[in-house]
């Protein structure tokens, strides 16, 4: 295992500092990515061997490229000839990822966005996003929410993202749960399994793994606005893996943060998910991240200070034999850290100093 970092446009500044403080892998977050896109909007080989020389430059390896599914999810169920159309473009992006040297592509299976209700104080006044599905409000989606490449909080506290228009490219397609339409369970497997039916035959004849990120945050049982998060729990992950138990091309971009807030008992669940998954070599990234709180009601934290025992983690990752990236995801908020270079510093030194304590 070894710490990384997941960027969105980096400058050479900051590819330096990644590498001055230890990353040994880049994970570009960029969508669209136009720095690697042809004349059609589609994904070059050869340009995207130049992003990988650049970062290589630096002493770092460019390990995952994050694939923009778009709006193909409800498209799949609203606009099948537009959803078709996508697919094309999907499966072009992901051979030319592999003629480019990158083996790993990762998307969120998000048809609506990172559902949040709130910004809330944490320690020494930083502000974290936070959901408290009693507190649901479509006004409080809109604002707290985030979408696509937006950061929680964009737009508040010194961020380093300005808050994401939902028409926006950035935001890739997604939308509130208010605007979706109501959306069955039965309806999100179809879409989900259309998704992976078009996309993964390609990546496996690439060699490329499909490193998915389950749905964040899990939603009550009913749902929210008739929206269901069906790969919001580990029998949803167990399943979405399910579509295709013997490929070695589908896999998890293993949040800890989400799978934490499936649960309300965040530590054994994310413990289960680690064995689970890790032991069918299905972990392809992490997000070494964590929460307060749990289920239905929780804030995003430091790596250090959430209700996670990320010790145990790292001894269970090493157990089931992931020698991946960790990268840290979701950092607070503070006027005090704008661009929060700090804040994720300091999660790259905590992760460092774990992985050198076990």
């Amino acid at each position: 295992m070894h710490i990384g970092e997941q960027l969105i446009d980096p400058s050479d500044a900051r590819l330096r500092l990644s590498a001055q403080l230890g990353a040994e892998g880049i994970v570009i977050d960029t969508r669209p990515n136009t720095a690697v896109m042809n004349d059609a909007g589609l994904w070059d080989g050869g340009k995207i061997a130049g992003q990988r020389r650049r970062i290589e430059g630096f002493g770092m390896k460019l390990e995952v490229l994050a694939l923009d599914v778009g709006s193909i999810l409800l498209d799949a169920l609203r606009a099948p000839d537009r959803a078709a159309a996508r697919a094309g473009e999907l499966r072009h992006n992901i051979r030319a990822a592999a003629e480019g040297g990158v083996d790993t592509v990762k998307f969120n299976l998000q048809m609506v966005g990172i559902t949040r209700t709130a910004m809330v104080a944490g320690r020494g006044g930083v502000q974290c996003s936070a959901f408290r599905a009693a507190d649901y409000r479509p006004e409080a989606d809109r604002e707290f929410s985030y979408w696509g490449v937006g950061h929680a909080g964009g737009g508040k506290a010194g961020s380093d993202a300005p808050a994401i228009d939902l028409a926006a490219p950035e935001a890739c397609g997604q939308v509130i749960a208010s605007e979706a339409g109501g959306i069955s369970p039965a309806q999100a497997w179809h879409a989900i399994g259309f998704l992976i039916a078009e996309i993964l035959p390609a990546a496996e004849r690439a060699g490329v793994r499909l490193a998915i990120h389950p749905q964040d945050p899990a939603y009550p049982p009913e749902g929210l606005n008739g929206v269901h998060h069906v790969v919001g729990s580990l029998d949803g992950m167990r399943r979405l893996l399910d579509l295709a138990p013997e490929s070695p091309s589908l896999g998890l971009n293993f949040c800890q943060g989400t799978i934490a807030e499936m649960a309300t008992d965040p530590n054994a669940t994310v413990l289960e998910a680690i064995r689970t998954f890790g032991a069918r070599q299905r972990i392809f990234m992490v997000h070494f991240r964590n929460i307060n709180g749990g289920y239905l009601d929780f804030r995003e934290a430091f790596p250090d200070e959430g209700v996670l025992d990320m010790p145990a983690c790292l001894r269970a990752y090493r157990a089931v034999g992931y020698d991946g990236i960790l990268c840290p995801d979701h950092v607070p908020l503070s006027d005090v850290d704008v661009g929060r270079e700090r804040f994720f510093a300091f999660a790259l030194g905590y992760t460092r100093g774990l992985l050198q304590a076990i």
